[in-house]
């Protein structure tokens, strides 16, 4: 199956599409308090986006995309709240903590991601290193992977900090391997 068969033949993508125009699209009233909120929003429906999304979810709406699309709200932001309510599991992305149980590697990368100061940032590609390293030994890719999985989190997460310089370790870490 060529790629472009198979993405015709996926809805999810187009669906996702279309979410991504309406969102554009969605007029937007102001309210007296000075709050902007989209047009068909009534009273009743003024509640937090973790208020709103949560009332979704509990009302039987358990699609991530679908919950974004009436919310507004970024899809990490959607499932972070519903995994700190305790009704998603498995969801990982960007800003998702390193702390969480994600995967048998989990227990070797806690707590070695930072990037608060330069310093940091090569102590964090140090550990790296010896983790990628140990895996290589082991013959263990899977391993090795999650290692340039963590080293890209650091690099995008201190890159969307304004730490170019932090990101640049990470990024300089990467390119090695």
């Amino acid at each position: 199956m060529t790629t472009a068969e198979l993405i015709q033949q996926e809805g999810p993508l187009a669906l996702e599409l279309e979410y991504a125009e309406l969102e554009q699209r969605t007029p937007v009233v102001e309210h007296e308090d000075g709050a902007q909120a989209p047009a068909h929003e009534t009273e009743a429906e003024r509640h937090t986006k973790k208020e709103r999304i949560l009332a979704l979810y509990n009302a039987g709406l358990t699609d991530i995309a679908q919950i974004v699309r009436r919310v507004g709200a970024r899809p990490s932001y959607v499932a972070q709240v519903l995994q700190q309510a305790g009704h998603l599991d498995g969801y990982f992305d960007l800003y998702t903590t390193t702390a969480r149980e994600q995967n048998v590697y989990t227990r070797f990368f806690r707590n070695v991601l930072s990037f608060r100061n330069l310093e940091a940032a090569r102590e964090s590609v140090q550990k790296l290193d010896r983790l990628y390293n140990y895996f290589e030994r082991l013959g263990d890719r899977a391993g090795q992977h999650q290692a340039m999985v963590l080293a890209l989190t650091g690099k995008n997460r201190a890159r969307w900090s304004g730490k170019l310089e932090e990101a640049q370790v990470f990024s300089e870490w990467l390119a090695a391997h």
